[in-house]
């Protein structure tokens, strides 16, 4: 029969980082060891009082369909929380909850982004993105950094990307894939920029802004220009080790979160009951409470940096945030590994996965086709093998 999919289905991409971890399932299902660095997943459990909310939750019964837009006790300590950890101000009615910061980052795009608009993605940028912004039938336009610049773009590159077509730029502070961490003045310096193209949207994806490693996380939004301009997202899935829980949210202005609102009413309706209650337990108690898995994350970083700076060929800078490093291997473009001729990161990840038995991920996913991706959110112990494996494959 003739494929009688879309065209939308047909040219959407498959997640690379999906890929790449369905690929390690079946290898394991076939008996082969493999050390999976290429989700981003905390190895930890999701702390115990978080869970004990859970099951407090299903013991009060809280089973029945939840607010589209979230449980006001809920949203409310969304807005706690943005004044606490942000110095934002947020009303109940500029907070949305989705089932996940994915659906969050969806919502904000369909409702924004009209046939045919540039959506900017600062580049490296999370690989769903570009297919998001593909879904509305926008353009996906990359700005470009490398490792030179620590990943990140200047005020006269954001100036040299704006045209009268873009409606909405994609920031990511502490940054999937790099671990980059924009400072205040940095964010200030393309605020400038952005000020004089008042009809641009920003949507400032800040997932990860609790994992950081001595630069202060800053909320784009606090800058006063940015404020009515600025959709931002964050979730619980990260900082809390709740990945399965599906849990996102967005502090916006009350018109694109009522729009966002009515997009999610005839997606997917209100989130998951359960991890909802959860949330307010997580977001009402402090920081401090989950600092460990940071600090863990921060050991694990210089582990794996001193052990691929032993690693001829590959090229490193030092993230402060996140829990991913992203090296620049284009040292071995053009060059024959057992046999196998590399000519990008793709080539290169595959030959990973084959040869060393580790997933990681290609840089080209994210806008950035020198690098790889690879995530350190596993054991000290699986690091270690994992860098030992990757550097005999490269030395043989």
């Amino acid at each position: 029969m003739t494929n009688k999919l879309s065209d939308r289905i047909n040219n959407l991409p498959v997640s690379a980082t999906l890929a790449m971890a369905a690929k390690t399932r079946e290898l394991k299902e076939n008996g082969i060891d493999i050390i999976g660095l290429s989700l981003g997943e905390p190895d930890f459990n999701t702390p115990d009082f978080i869970k004990e909310a859970a099951v407090q939750a299903i013991n009060d019964n809280f089973n029945s369909y939840s607010p589209v837009d979230g449980y006001v006790d809920l949203k409310k300590s969304i807005c706690k929380k943005f004044k606490r950890d942000n110095g934002l101000h947020y009303e109940t009615d500029q907070i949305v909850v989705s089932t996940g910061a994915k659906q969050s980052i969806a919502n904000t795009v369909q409702v924004l982004v009209n046939p045919g608009d540039d959506v900017l993605l600062v580049a490296p940028y999370w690989v769903s993105y570009s297919a998001i912004v593909t879904l509305a039938e926008g353009n996906p336009i990359e700005i470009r950094s490398d490792i030179s610049s620590d990943f990140k773009i200047t005020p006269k590159e954001l100036e040299s990307s704006i045209t009268n077509k873009t409606k909405l730029v994609i920031i990511n502070s502490p940054n999937n894939p790099s671990g980059s961490v924009y400072t205040k003045q940095e964010y200030i310096e393309l605020a400038k920029i952005l000020e004089k193209y008042p009809e641009v949207f920003i949507l400032s994806d800040e997932i990860y802004e609790h994992i950081n490693y001595g630069v202060p996380h800053y909320s784009f939004a606090k800058i006063p220009s940015m404020y009515k301009r600025t959709i931002t997202v964050n979730g619980l899935a990260k900082a809390f080790a709740m990945t399965g829980w599906r849990i996102g949210y967005i502090g916006a202005p009350a018109w694109i979160a009522k729009a966002c609102t009515k997009m999610q009413g005839q997606i997917t309706s209100g989130t998951n009951c359960i991890a909802q209650r959860a949330t307010i337990a997580a977001l009402e108690a402090p920081v401090s409470k989950i600092q460990y898995m940071v600090e863990e994350f921060k050991e694990r970083r210089e582990l794996i940096i001193s052990l691929l700076n032993e690693v001829e060929g590959i090229k490193l800078n030092k993230p402060m945030g996140a829990f991913y490093i992203f090296p620049d291997i284009s040292y071995f473009f053009g060059k024959t590994l057992k046999n196998k001729k590399i000519n990008n990161a793709s080539d290169f990840a595959i030959f990973l996965l084959e040869e060393s038995h580790v997933a990681t991920v290609t840089g080209d996913a994210f806008g950035s086709p020198n690098n790889i991706r690879i995530s350190y959110a596993a054991s000290k112990e699986e690091i270690k093998k994992a860098i030992d494996r990757i550097k005999s494959s490269l030395e043989s």
